[in-house]
């Protein structure tokens, strides 16, 4: 006996598959957007409100970064550096120049790494404000961007007597430091920085204590350490789920070793990290960095009221201006939002004091594909607090 559906369920089926059909669609969130933090694309495939596909669009600053390197000396370079990633600016010039020092075979003084050091750790909590302080609008916390402002400018004041700027510092050299600690930097680094210790505590109160906040990130977005560490993820995020992996310890540099500390990592839950991890693993990471700052102005060879002229041998090694043909230079930099690497290749006397090849690794290159695809099978108002708890950067990553 066969049963034969009736024309009405016919038009029935018809109907509510174009009604699936209809649902799904695809959104597109940018180049414009607050989502984005940056100037990129994310392509969202909607049924009604779920997110079921996702597509990044990068490359919209693409400024060849590479191959304008290629046309610079080793010193001119370490300002394209400082322009990678307006927020991290510091971090990217270093990462570069430990790379140049590997290339060129120069022996950096101790007490010009203890200064590196400081400078890059103030950095790495600029950034992490900078992100706070833009995380808490993308969640409904407008506070947490005026408190982390405020924490960030003493920060910011801090880098500027190292530097002489507030955004590009231009400060490493090859060899060593533009200039020592300033008259009265540590007395100031330490009132400023223990404030900064103290200031922390409200910022978990707030965030902690918040219902609206761990509603929203809770739960949401989650991240597998395995797919992660396929993927090339690393950094904070990586961290978030409980893989303890730092390049400051993996792979040790500068005086990191010489300091009493340990990677803040995560214990994420059976199902990955969610974004609540992933903002409790940077709180944590500004605590430590913060630590790290008072230990190394203790620790710094010759005291850090001691100052030594621009030039000095303690604080600048002398270093040859070309590299032999055939020769190479790489160095793994842990940055504020990942590891960066730099790969050069010298170009002997045909290029004089110009690096023949450049080849720069971006964290945030390989984190914006996978952190897109940890918006599946949420909702589109999670997408913000997604990416968001990701951190993206996209000087760094366009290049």
């Amino acid at each position: 006996m066969t049963l034969k559906a009736s024309s009405g369920s016919h038009r029935t089926l018809e109907r509510s598959s174009e009604v699936k059909k209809m649902a799904e669609m695809w959104i597109s969130m940018g180049p414009q957007h607050p989502m984005t933090h940056g100037l990129w694309t994310l392509k969202v495939k909607v049924d009604g409100e779920t997110v079921v596909d996702t597509e990044p669009d990068l490359g919209y600053i693409h400024r060849g970064v590479e191959k304008i390197c290629e046309s610079r000396d080793f010193t001119q370079i370490t300002t394209y550096c400082d322009r990678l990633c307006y927020a991290s600016a510091n971090t990217w010039s270093h990462s570069y120049i430990y790379a140049v020092e590997d290339l060129l075979e120069v022996e950096v003084p101790e007490r010009a790494e203890y200064i590196r050091l400081i400078a890059v750790e103030l950095q790495r909590i600029a950034s992490h404000l900078m992100w706070l302080g833009a995380y808490g609008p993308d969640i409904g916390n407008l506070s947490i961007m005026v408190w982390c402002l405020r924490e960030r400018e003493m920060m910011m004041d801090l880098l500027q007597e190292l530097g002489g700027s507030r955004m590009h510092y231009n400060f490493p050299r090859v060899g060593g430091v533009k200039r020592d600690l300033p008259h009265g930097f540590a007395q100031r680094a330490r009132a400023k920085v223990s404030l900064f210790l103290n200031r922390i505590q409200e910022y978990e109160a707030l965030f902690d204590e918040s219902t609206i906040f761990l509603i929203r990130t809770q739960g949401v977005g989650y991240s597998k350490a395995e797919e992660m560490v396929n993927h090339g993820v690393t950094g904070p995020n990586l961290r978030a789920g409980g893989v303890n992996y730092d390049v400051r310890t993996a792979h040790p540099y500068s005086v990191y070793s010489e300091l009493d500390w340990e990677p803040p990592v995560e214990r994420p839950s059976i199902k990955g990290a969610d974004c609540y991890d992933r903002y409790r693993v940077r709180v944590e990471e500004m605590r430590i960095s913060a630590m790290m700052v008072l230990e190394s102005l203790d620790k710094i060879p010759g005291g850090a009221d001691t100052y030594h002229e621009p030039g000095d041998p303690a604080i600048l090694a002398k270093a040859p201006s070309r590299a032999k043909e055939g020769t190479s230079g790489f160095h793994h930099f842990e940055d504020s939002r990942g590891e960066s690497m730099f790969y050069l290749a010298g170009g002997g006397e045909g290029r004089g004091k110009q690096p023949y090849r450049v080849s720069i690794r971006s964290p945030m290159f390989i984190t914006i594909p996978y952190a897109s695809k940890c918006m599946i099978g949420y909702k589109v108002a999670d997408i913000p607090a997604i990416m968001g708890s990701f951190d993206p950067c996209i000087g760094e990553t366009d290049r």
